[in-house]
């Protein structure tokens, strides 16, 4: 399922593209979608999308720290719509209380989204092999966290936001989700694959991808099955929550996925 076309959609790009360039720190890396980074080393990823009515959806909320840059960059951009949270952990709801507009999720993520615990229960950070950074991330998860958000409402596998298809990812955690467009083979995964070691906090190497660490699974076995789904989809570029794009120059990015499920 791709975004409609058409001369508004023309018109509303080009508008944005060239009568307001883009902020400070937001770069477009799809038609319609810009990243910004931010936080440790610039490695939280949040996104915006110019959707085909001229909307301008987020995806992920990052990190407290975020908060301001995130607001600076959506008015630059013309305001917020909505926000669509992919999963309920620390780094991905960060800026949400902040940003005073609808907040979006799974069914699934409800709970944790209202929740004011930093770390989810499912979580077990003796997983991680590296026994300092299980210790710093004791510390991180609290200060990446924004606290509990409320949501506006929820979305589910096969409704359309900003002319992308929702699709549930679970395993990461139970509501991940991300957001496809067929039309241009892109997709938003969040945490579905890794682009970084979360275990040694560097990235992965350059074509590279993971399930995510067990460490932080809700249920590590479903995980590595939706990186599968994931590659059923044959993207071509995969916009990931950490790390920069996942872009072979236009390959099917099939045969990358289905190794990155069998790692971990």
């Amino acid at each position: 399922m791709g975004p409609e076309t058409g001369a508004e959609e023309t018109l509303v790009e080009t508008e944005v593209e060239k009568d307001q360039p883009l902020p400070a720190g937001v770069e477009a890396v799809a038609d319609g979608v810009y990243l910004m980074k931010g936080d440790l080393k610039g490695g939280m990823n949040i996104y915006f999308i110019r959707g085909p009515e001229g909307e301008l959806v987020q995806f992920d909320a990052g990190t407290r720290s975020m908060t301001k840059k995130n607001i600076k960059a959506a008015r630059a951009l013309g305001g917020l719509d909505q926000v669509v949270v992919s999963h309920a952990h620390a780094d991905h709801r960060g800026t949400a209380p902040g940003l005073l507009t609808p907040v979006l999720c799974h069914p699934d993520e409800v709970g944790d989204l209202r929740s004011p615990a930093s770390i989810a229960g499912y979580m077990d950070l003796s997983e991680l092999d590296v026994t300092p950074i299980a210790w710093l991330y004791r510390f991180l998860l609290p200060w990446w966290d924004g606290g509990p958000v409320e949501p506006a409402g929820t979305v589910k596998e096969g409704d359309t936001i900003a002319g992308f298809e929702v699709i549930h990812f679970p395993g990461h955690a139970p509501g991940l989700i991300g957001l496809w467009r067929e039309s241009d083979r892109v997709a938003l995964v969040s945490d579905t694959v890794y682009l970084v070691d979360s275990a040694r906090l560097k990235p992965l190497p350059e074509g590279e991808a993971s399930v995510p660490h067990p460490a932080w699974a809700w249920d590590h076995q479903k995980a590595k099955e939706s990186v599968r789904k994931l590659a059923e989809l044959h993207p071509v570029k995969v916009l990931a929550g950490h790390g920069d794009p996942l872009d072979m120059g236009g390959e099917d990015l099939h045969d990358t996925l289905i190794e990155a499920s069998n790692r971990f």
